[in-house]
């Protein structure tokens, strides 16, 4: 297949087996029956077709089950058990998740069948991630305004639409172009997954001397091409990587590693810092702020004030003007933090703002997981009482928590403290990096650290008052 998206190819002579490496201890690969696995037919086969297998069930519970989303398998299944666990997913394993997701095997179905590969338009190139950005921020709002969570229907519509963009998509453009640049849930874990644990990397030195054709990127005989368009040898972040082993497969050389690494440790090295993704990461903590503001008690009088205030009575009108403060919020904040930065380093506002972004990240992270743990851990059981539900066992009153409040708000707060030493930590090192002079690595780095204290209180504060259960 022919591909307008090709990597420069190399000339030289192959090294010779000698000239490679020995893998370290951190390598998975160096593990044979991991490296054996990997290189098989069943990987990632066998976790893609177990996670369709389960998409069906959940859709068709979505649009054909109970009415009540406390009833129903599918809204148990993606609210209370898959959003909950996916966050921590992409911390652990980085975008893990996209090398099995449904939506993934059918665009590549889609492109087997009718697919046009046409080479991905430019403009989606360029403006992609902040198509990620609108979808995300709309869909939540959407949440609220319509009830997609409440609703098994509402839910289901939602997954319907964006399998007609998947197909859509794979009809008409190469590889997986919806999952690297259409895909609300692909923009969430390419920035989270550069908090990941593992990490895939190409190994430069024998890569100089490969004269496979670039097959790791085009695909070959043993694997078909990068799904996400990214060049092993160039990669070096994994916000576009969904370990899916393609590349490792068709390596003549044995030159790629899947290695384990400090969490977070890629926000310090970000060489090309972009804006839309710093926003998402700003826009994403102002969405968790509102989720977690919404279960609350206060949030009634949250609406009552803007009502009295405003003088406007339409919830869907209030809902959204809540939405938009808390959602500009974080955004407001750090650019505050980079014009009070920029003072000091000498650096434009939007320049600081890019860079120190990322920094966000693993408190945002936190801020996601914590809130989510609520519901896996208040409302866990629901999976296995909707699921007994189908063969005619009655749960009605029993309670749906796995552990309880108490012990909810310990892991909440831990999980936080974690996120805020993991974004105080990499301000420090993005500002030491860019910042020699200690003066000013002091003054350029107090803005941003005095924004994650603000937010890791405002978080704190919401947690430690009672929330209410969605389902």
């Amino acid at each position: 297949m022919s591909l307008s998206t090709e990597p420069r190819r190399e000339a030289a002579r192959p090294a010779p087996p000698s000239n490679v490496p020995a893998r370290s201890n951190r390598d998975l690969l160096a593990y044979r029956p991991v490296a054996r696995f990997v290189r098989s037919r069943w990987y990632p086969g066998v976790f893609q077709w177990a996670a369709a297998a389960v998409f069906a069930v959940v859709v068709y519970q979505l649009l054909l089950g109970p009415d009540s989303a406390h009833e129903n398998l599918g809204t148990a299944l993606v609210w209370v058990m898959w959003w909950p666990l996916i966050p921590i997913v992409f911390v652990a394993l980085g975008r893990f998740w996209c090398a099995v997701c449904p939506f993934g095997k059918l665009s590549d179905l889609v492109q087997r069948l009718v697919g046009a590969q046409r080479p991905v338009p430019r403009f989606l190139k360029r403006y992609g991630i902040w198509i990620i950005d609108a979808q995300f921020i709309f869909i939540t709002w959407g949440d609220h305004v319509w009830g997609i969570v409440e609703s098994p229907w509402g839910t289901g519509i939602l997954l319907l639409l964006l399998i007609t963009a998947v197909v859509a998509s794979g009809a008409f453009f190469q590889r997986r172009t919806f999952c690297r640049y259409l895909c609300f849930l692909g923009g969430l874990s390419g920035n989270y997954a550069r908090t990941g644990a593992l990490t895939l990397r190409a190994n430069p030195d024998v890569c100089r001397t490969c004269t496979s054709r670039a097959v790791c990127f085009n695909g070959g005989d043993k694997a078909p091409a990068c799904p996400l368009f990214e060049f092993p040898r160039t990669m070096d972040s994994s916000a576009n990587c969904n370990l899916c082993a393609n590349c490792i497969k068709n390596c003549p050389n044995d030159a790629i590693s899947v290695t384990v690494r400090k969490p977070s440790s890629e926000l310090w090295f970000i060489r090309r810092p972009r804006v839309e993704e710093s926003a998402l990461a700003m826009a994403i903590m102002g969405i968790v702020l509102i989720q977690n503001l919404t279960m609350l008690d206060i949030w009634t009088n949250t609406l009552s004030w803007i009502e009295t205030t405003t003088g406007i009575t339409n919830y869907p009108v209030i809902f959204t003007i809540a939405f938009v403060v808390a959602v500009a919020a974080p955004l407001a904040a750090v650019w505050t933090a980079s014009v009070t930065a920029g003072r000091r380093n000498g650096e434009k506002a939007l320049t600081n703002f890019a860079r120190f972004g990322y920094a966000l990240i693993p408190l945002d992270v936190a801020g996601h997981i914590a809130h989510n743990l609520f519901h896996l851990l208040a409302e866990g059981k629901s999976v296995f009482y909707t699921t007994l539900s189908l063969f005619g066992y009655d749960n009605q009153g029993a309670s749906a928590a796995l552990v309880d409040h108490v012990t909810i708000q310990i892991l909440q707060y831990v999980v936080l403290a974690i996120g805020v030493a993991g974004s105080a930590y990499t301000a420090y090192r993005i500002a030491r990096a860019h910042h020699p002079k200690v003066a000013v690595r002091r003054a350029t780095l107090t803005p941003y650290l005095v924004v994650v204290v603000v937010f890791a209180v405002a978080n704190t504060v919401l947690f430690m008052l009672p929330m209410s259960m969605r389902m």
